[in-house]
């Protein structure tokens, strides 16, 4: 079962080929400023033709629908919905910070994927490994850094854009209990969210293309000055 994947939730988007036979087949990861309608397609199609590999031979479409950008993540979701439709393969939403967390495997400290909400909060969650599984421990959330800093009491992996913003805060709050992921770690991947769409799959667990929409969590600004 081969699946293409889409990562577009922060501005390091990425896009995987995931066999669950073969493993990773191949992963495109850029953070530039190139806006993702720009660089997103184009990504895709060098992959397929790097891999040797035909949209037709594509068994379902992965694809991070949130939180994060909204901007990127409707292009992305909206990039996975025409493929399935074209192609008429099924479509597998994963939860970005659920697939993030899990690019820490088998970490032995509580795991904190911390992506940048503006507004000075972060879209995060907690996370822990148990029993060979990534389980949530605090729900994701958008959320002032500081009052997630005074839910933790023990030693915890920080990743993402937002921790690098205020590693300043999370060290002087939490002090030896801040760790930081490595640079190579600190943004979500495309091939995890493709090895949490063939799960899903293998579960029985797909969605309808027109009733998919973005997990956002929060709203965006266009819908607060509307109803204000």
């Amino acid at each position: 079962m081969k699946i293409l994947a889409l990562e577009t939730a922060t501005p390091a988007g990425s896009i995987a080929i995931v066999d669950d036979a073969e493993g990773l087949i191949g992963e495109v990861k850029v953070n530039v400023r190139i806006a993702h309608a720009e660089r997103l397609m184009p990504s895709i199609e060098w992959l397929l033709k790097a891999s040797g590999i035909s949209i037709k031979e594509i068994d379902a479409f992965g694809v991070s629908i949130g939180p994060g950008s909204f901007t990127g993540l409707r292009i992305g979701l909206s990039t996975a919905k025409g493929f399935s439709f074209a192609a008429n393969r099924p479509i597998v939403p994963v939860q970005t910070l659920d697939a993030f967390a899990r690019t820490m495997p088998f970490c032995p400290h509580m795991i904190c994927p911390m992506l940048d909400a503006r507004k000075n909060e972060v879209y995060a969650g907690l996370y822990r490994w148990e029993d060979n599984l990534c389980k949530e421990i605090l729900p994701r959330t958008a959320i002032d850094p500081a009052d997630l800093l005074k839910k933790i009491n023990e030693p915890v992996v920080f990743m993402g854009e937002g921790s690098k913003i205020y590693k300043d805060l999370i060290t002087e709050v939490l002090k030896t209990n801040a760790v930081f992921a490595p640079l190579s770690k600190m943004s979500p991947s495309a091939s995890t969210v493709a090895e949490m769409a063939i799960e899903k799959i293998k579960q029985g667990v797909t969605t309808d293309p027109v009733s998919l929409t973005p997990l956002y969590i929060r709203k965006s600004e266009a819908e607060i000055r509307w109803k204000g």
